[in-house]
């Protein structure tokens, strides 16, 4: 008995958070390792399908590299890095889009419709939906690399008004129709913000931003944005975490109102987060006020 006394008050702990996010618009950065292991990716889809029948709307933006470079590897073509971003010619955006827009983007339509989830797999080239410029490294030029510029969100708002779950894979284009890869963190944090969207949410490879990496008790659960720059400066946040954050705070100043930064290894990390009072990553707000 006593078991299922606790099922309910986790279930009564849950209750105001779903009333709160009812009707709420979520972006989802689904990516990392996780994507890899078929226990934890049916652990996501069960989560993501969830949190669509308490009523909340859901975007999902994925990225796809390992399997690019999978690809490319079996073509024998060869592939360089520039500061984490491949350096992508002709030919490798053809393969990165066909590996992006069709096998993973389709395979993760397929996992939530077996949900009975009404997904729909895009890319930011249906409806223009996302614009891009050429991106450049230090003014090296990297190929065909894009640099957001314009988030059209008409088509995004009309699928979630019809209470259809937008799939996005991180493929956009230039004003003459040019195809771009461009990275999925920036896809789901300018997407998020056209949206205003309640949450932004990155599953990664780890549990969110430590005071101490090499102690897994020091994670700080509740960062606010007044304080990234000090941390930055003091080298607590480092390396590739910088980008997300940085990204995390410009998306709570144009709207977002809050940022995750989870690990998607962890059993059901989303509904952890969301409907529990001491969640289980990090999550960033604007202020302490």
């Amino acid at each position: 008995m006593e078991k299922y006394i606790e099922k309910a008050k986790i279930l009564i702990e849950a209750l105001p958070y779903i009333q709160q996010f009812k009707k709420k618009t979520m972006v989802i950065k689904y990516g990392g390792s996780f994507m890899y292991d078929e226990a934890r990716k049916q652990s996501v889809m069960d989560d993501i399908s969830l949190m669509r029948l308490v009523g909340i709307r859901v975007i999902i933006v994925h990225g796809g590299g390992k399997d690019i470079s999978g690809m490319l590897s079996d073509l024998e073509i060869q592939t360089e890095f520039v500061e984490g971003l491949r350096i992508t010619n002709e030919k490798v955006v053809e393969i990165a889009e066909m590996v992006l827009s069709g096998k993973i983007n389709k395979e993760i339509v397929q996992l939530l419709q077996n949900r009975e989830m009404n997904a729909v797999g895009l890319s930011g080239k249906d409806g223009g939906m996302i614009k891009v410029k050429k991106k450049f490294i230090n003014n090296l030029d990297i190929g065909f690399v894009g640099d957001i510029i314009h988030i059209d969100n008409r088509l995004l708002n009309t699928l979630l008004k019809d209470d259809y779950l937008p799939v996005i894979a991180p493929i956009g284009t230039d004003k003459t129709g040019q195809s771009y890869n461009i990275n999925a963190d920036h896809v789901a944090y300018a997407i998020a913000k056209s949206m205003k969207a309640e949450k932004l949410i990155y599953l990664t490879d780890t549990d969110g931003v430590y005071m101490d990496p090499d102690n897994p008790d020091s994670i700080i659960r509740r960062l606010f944005a007044e304080n990234v720059p000090k941390l930055i400066e003091e080298g607590i946040i480092s390396g590739g975490m910088i980008p997300k954050v940085e990204n995390s705070v410009d998306a709570l100043n144009q709207g977002v109102n809050s940022v995750h930064i989870l690990d998607g290894k962890v059993e059901h990390c989303m509904l952890l987060e969301l409907f529990t009072a001491a969640g289980v990553g990090t999550m960033i707000r604007r202020s302490i006020i």
